[in-house]
């Protein structure tokens, strides 16, 4: 079975960082191992929290244990989030490095892909991070990273250039000089994802929905890789994640759920849906 390292925060009661992302990673029979930067009792848009930050040395003793067992030469999928100090950033850079050189079984052919969401702010909120978290992110796991999967306001902030559509998101992503997902990309009444490297770009995008919760970027990410595990064409994988996200806050919605109904879309997340729509970027 292919197996996933999350290094990012456990929300007790939201569905939001690595809760999210283990809940859906495993409806695609994906094992995960996460490392918790934080310990929260539910989302901070709740109110205080609860819990608090995991102790570096914590970090690092758990990243170290997961070494000495030999699970970093069995990890498929590294997913970076959020981080609650700069030290535990370059905690994160260091496990990245030892999983690359970690001695693996060659008869799977797989390198192990490293995605970095770069959590630290959202449009109408600005940065919710330390200036030091943020600045030690880009410095060291932005360069580290296979995939960077930040939303169009992270994405501004890591470029300089203004996300304010699908054509500014790719020529942004473009300047990372990597594979990027960029999430919350407006379109008229339509929000979107886009999905940019060197030859081409993807847009799919949905109707923008009355109410989201939080956890959605985490869901999308999470999705995402599980297509880079299936080996799906870029294009299916971005239509599918996407969807699973649309559905998944159709759901809430539809329910009055307060937080995502990730295990109980379980099925919706695996499937495309019928209302995104999928368009291929110059």
């Amino acid at each position: 079975m292919p197996l996933a390292l999350l290094i990012s925060s456990h929300v007790a009661g939201s569905q939001v960082g690595a809760t999210a992302q283990a809940a859906a990673l495993t409806q695609f029979r994906i094992d995960t191992m996460v490392v918790p930067t934080v310990l929260f009792g539910r989302h901070p848009g709740w109110g205080v929290p609860g819990g608090a930050p995991v102790p570096i040395e914590v970090v690092e003793g758990m990243l170290d244990g997961l070494e000495a067992n030999g699970l970093f030469g069995l990890t498929d999928i590294v997913i970076t989030g959020y981080f609650a100090s700069a030290a535990q950033v370059r905690a994160a850079a260091r496990a990245i490095d030892a999983v690359r050189a970690a001695p693996r079984d060659g008869s799977s052919g797989r390198k192990p892909t490293i995605i970095v969401d770069p959590t630290m702010g959202d449009a109408g909120k600005g940065l919710y991070v330390p200036t030091e978290v943020a600045d030690a992110i880009a410095a060291d796991l932005i360069p580290r990273a296979d995939i960077v999967a930040p939303n169009a306001w992270e994405l501004q902030r890591l470029t300089g250039a203004e996300v304010r559509d699908p054509v500014g998101a790719v020529r942004a992503a473009r300047l990372l000089n990597k594979p990027v997902i960029v999430s919350s990309v407006q379109r008229g009444n339509e929000i979107g994802v886009v999905y940019a490297d060197r030859k081409e770009a993807w847009l799919a995008a949905h109707a923008k929905a009355e109410r989201s919760p939080s956890g959605t970027g985490d869901l999308l990410t999470a999705l995402f890789a599980a297509s880079i595990l299936e080996g799906q064409t870029l294009s299916y994988g971005l239509a599918r994640a996407v969807g699973g996200v649309a559905e998944t806050v159709t759901a809430a919605n539809i329910w009055n759920a307060p937080e995502l109904p990730i295990v109980a879309m379980a099925a919706r997340i695996k499937q495309t849906s019928p209302t995104v729509r999928i368009e291929r970027l110059a």
